[in-house]
């Protein structure tokens, strides 16, 4: 347990892009705020290594629950990240090889010292989509391929599917298929590039009707409400951004044995929080990177999801 002031930093996008009333880094800093946290605000841009050690040009920052005034940054300062006791990795996808680089950075700061949130070693192995091949038991029927004919196969085999980049977000390209489907060939050329890129297909889940499940997990341990991403009339994508609605509800049983399976190997890996999605009673997606869904749930339950966050932080530093 770290005794006196806690030294925090954040690497997120630009703070001043951010849309405060449903943005989960905010609601963290909030809280690290509230227990008196010294923050250091970065960008991917303020970060280097130097013979080994990561350094970084921060922003002392302060933040408010203001959605027209959230924050003030101070000075510029030189920090080495070891220095630091927690560093939150939040920037938002694409994940790239610049977001790779900022991986080995950070490394180097776990290295000398720095708790990161989550480890940069999970950041880098745990592919949102792809990870959930570590679970095939809570999975619906997954293929991940090259090949136009394999995905071809498989919608004849299973009559509806999704077919999804292994990259995107926010329910970027995501296509749903059935049998029959005239533009399905066009759908495998694109997303696979001509057999020149990895793609994904999945067993379409008729659940998704009742929403896209984003269950929140903290150390492990499941936040006891999830957040059901139900789709808008014109459109099957259960994703905010693209005009869902969060709905708020308990865990189902189902859920909560998904979450035992699944909570205690991202623990071990040093995942402190993450985003699983489930549709139904399937494991779809495991988001490591930059997980949202805070503030909604805090908004339906009267919950505080940073201040577990931060007590398993603090139990842990």
């Amino acid at each position: 347990m770290v005794s006196g002031t806690l030294k925090i930093g954040i690497i997120m996008d630009p703070i001043e892009s951010i849309t405060p009333y449903k943005d989960s880094s905010l609601a963290m800093l909030l809280e690290a705020q509230r227990r008196n946290a010294e923050i250091h605000y970065f960008q991917q841009h303020d970060l280097k290594l130097v013979s080994g050690r990561a350094y970084g040009r921060s922003h002392r920052l302060s933040v408010k629950d203001d959605n027209s005034d959230w924050f003030e940054l101070g000075a510029q300062e030189a920090v080495e990240l070891g220095a630091l006791d927690v560093i939150l990795m939040r920037k938002d996808p694409p994940f790239d090889m610049e977001y790779i680089y900022t991986t080995y950075i950070l490394d180097r700061a776990h290295a000398a010292g720095a708790l990161i949130v989550n480890n940069p070693q999970a950041l880098r192995d745990m592919n949102e989509k792809a990870y959930t091949a570590w679970f095939p038991d809570c999975t619906p029927g997954t293929l991940i391929t090259r090949s136009m004919p394999e995905m071809k196969a498989f919608l004849a085999e299973h009559e509806r599917i999704v077919a999804k980049p292994l990259d995107g977000m926010g329910g970027k390209s995501i296509f749903i298929v059935g049998k029959g489907d005239k533009n399905a060939n066009v759908i495998f050329e694109t997303l696979t590039d001509y057999g020149q890129q990895f793609a994904m297909a999945q067993v379409y889940i008729p659940e998704i009707s009742a929403g896209d499940k984003r269950i929140l997990l903290i150390n492990g341990e499941a936040v006891p409400y999830a957040l059901a991403r139900v789709p808008s009339d014109d459109d099957h994508r259960g994703n905010l951004i693209m005009g869902a609605t969060g709905v708020g509800q308990e865990l189902s049983d189902a859920d909560r044995s998904i979450c035992e399976t699944v909570g205690p190997v991202l623990r071990d890996a040093g995942v402190l929080f993450a985003g699983i999605d489930v549709i139904g009673d399937y494991l779809t997606e495991v988001n490591v990177t930059s997980p949202t869904g805070i503030r909604e749930l805090d908004q339906q339950f009267d919950l505080n999801i940073a201040g577990l966050l931060f007590d398993a932080i603090q139990s842990v530093t």
